[in-house]
């Protein structure tokens, strides 16, 4: 099945996604501050450079979109139906990637939290904000 845009709007399309300070991001970093929480973002010393990084508690987190992360079992992720094997294949190595970077900061001594962008939808985001809150008031502080 070919594009249903040609190469150059595809390109200033994709070109648009922000990687940095997306909606979901800042519905986190707005809640964990409004709690009091301090954090640094995006730590290039860090594997996988958390999107959220709260060094008092050794915690990070990463706020992953649903289909770009590949969140099985999300009716947010929907494989494209042109490109297929192309996507798949992205979606795969970001998942490896993924996998990799939070098993480093694990043996690293690192707490990690994964939030999913459908967990911050309206009617999940009440629930995920208070498992968040519970998962680092649990922690003792470094």
């Amino acid at each position: 099945m070919a594009d249903v845009h040609s190469e150059e709007v595809r390109s200033y399309n994709m070109s648009r996604i922000k990687g940095k300070d997306t909606k979901p991001e800042m519905l986190v970093r707005k809640f964990l501050f409004t709690k009091g929480f301090r954090y640094r973002l995006h730590d290039k010393r860090l594997p996988g450079k958390p999107d959220i990084v709260l060094p008092k508690y050794k915690t990070v987190l990463f706020i992953h979109g649903c289909f770009w992360h590949g969140h099985d079992g999300c009716r947010y992720f929907v494989v494209p139906k042109t490109r297929t094997d192309w996507w798949l294949n992205k979606i795969d190595n970001n998942k490896l990637n993924d996998l990799q970077s939070v098993r480093a900061l694990v043996a690293d001594g690192w707490r990690t939290i994964v939030i999913w962008e459908c967990e911050l939808k309206p009617n999940e985001r009440e629930s995920t904000f208070s498992k968040l809150f519970d998962a680092l008031n649990s922690y003792t502080p470094c």
